[in-house]
């Protein structure tokens, strides 16, 4: 194993720490779903529908948190938001396009995987659409929250590869599912000023966007940012809901256990943030000639994956007493079997997707694409499968 300095990697340690610690945001996600079960109830759609909601709006924090960070450290965009470059300006307004496009097509795909999965029929579709893209276009405010948190700690001297996405993954996560409870409530109710409401946000998001393309249709940065984002976020339709599909089953299962639906959003965010932080890192470093692009080169990216691992365990065992106690259910037998669950599930998907990260950061950079639009957002998607997957193998085994 390459020789890891002790302060270099006490540094990166901690500043992992720091951002990880925000994971427990995803505690308060946790809260608001264990909370609304009844909402879920509604339509066969509405719980399957959460981690594709979730899943996308991460996808796209990461896109943007990927982009800023890379672009920060190398000149392409400026600590501010007056006067920035073009290439921020652009950066902005191709995800603001991606992310109803993203909304349409996780609908589109949602309703075909659904209608065969999850008994879904196409008269379901309106409202698919509506709660998507209603949540999404709530979302977009999250977008000047990154840029500032990226100004921020990039002019303190923080690493914005390593604090950026952790961050603002787990803020997005807490509003987004917020958002989305408000978006069925609206949608679900009998007022029908409710989902005229829902409506008009989606519009709004329509003509923002559409406004948008139709302006950046000349601009070759726009376009290529565009393109390589919409073929990402197409795969990842795929995933999030086969991760959809997943959590329906974990429902299944696990029934009214509170305690897994309370830290289900914040282990999400913690496996996502561990693979960000792997790839941002390697990406980074691959653009500054730091790190050859060979697989065996992971040796030398022993730091960072080491501080994300340490980082994530802590970080795990902490959310098993927090969820059992903010629900009542404290028990000595009931943490030590939950942290044994939360334990195995740290390990299958931790391991995973350190290897999945570091993976795509080389294959992306050798194919001479732009690992902001590819290493994030399919880490960020396959980690939503990983910690489903992990979860529910751990509650099976551990049961």
């Amino acid at each position: 194993m390459a020789h890891v300095g002790i302060s270099s990697f006490s540094k990166a340690l901690q500043e992992t720490l720091i951002a990880f610690s925000f994971n427990i945001l995803g505690l308060v996600a946790g809260f608001i779903i264990a909370s609304q079960l009844g909402i879920f109830k509604l339509s066969p759609w509405a719980i399957t529908l959460f981690p594709v909601v979730l899943g996308t709006k991460s996808v796209l924090e990461g896109l943007l948190s990927g982009h800023l960070s890379t672009g920060l450290h190398l000149g392409t965009v400026l600590p501010r938001f007056r006067s920035n470059t073009e290439s921020y300006s652009k950066l902005v307004e191709a995800i603001i396009v991606v992310t109803i496009i993203a909304s349409i097509a996780m609908s589109g795909i949602s309703l075909v995987f659904g209608h065969f999965i999850w008994g879904l029929t196409y008269t379901d579709f309106p409202a698919l659409l509506s709660v998507t893209v209603a949540t999404m276009a709530i979302g977009l405010v999250l977008f000047l929250v990154t840029s500032k948190v990226a100004f921020y700690s990039f002019k303190k001297g923080l690493d914005p590869d390593i604090v950026l996405y952790p961050i603002m993954s787990n803020v997005s996560t807490v509003l987004i599912s917020l958002f989305y409870v408000v978006i069925l409530r609206f949608q679900f109710s009998q007022n029908p000023v409710g989902q005229l409401v829902v409506v008009l946000f989606a519009l709004f998001h329509a003509i923002l966007a559409s406004y948008l393309l139709f302006r950046g249709l000349h601009n070759s940065e726009f376009i290529k940012t565009l393109k390589e984002s919409i073929v990402t976020m197409l795969f990842v339709a795929l995933i999030v809901n086969i991760t959809g599909s997943i959590l329906k089953e974990i429902n299944l299962f696990a029934g009214n256990r509170k305690e897994v639906y309370a830290v289900y959003p914040a282990l999400l965010g913690l496996i996502s943030s561990v693979g960000s932080v792997v790839g941002s890192t390697a990406t980074t470093k691959l653009a500054l000639g730091l790190l050859k692009p060979s697989l065996s080169s992971i040796v030398h990216h022993t730091k960072n994956i080491l501080s994300a691992w340490i980082a994530s365990f802590a970080m795990f065992l902490l959310m098993a007493p927090l969820a059992l106690l903010v629900h009542g259910l404290f028990t000595f037998s009931g943490l030590y079997h939950f942290v044994l669950i939360l334990i195995l599930a740290n390990i299958i998907a931790v391991t995973t997707i350190v290897l999945v990260s570091y993976a795509l950061s080389i294959l992306t950079f050798k194919r001479g694409l732009n690992p902001g639009n590819f290493v994030i957002p399919l880490e960020n998607s396959l980690s939503g499968i990983l910690i489903s997957i992990a979860l529910f193998v751990a509650i099976v085994v551990l049961r």
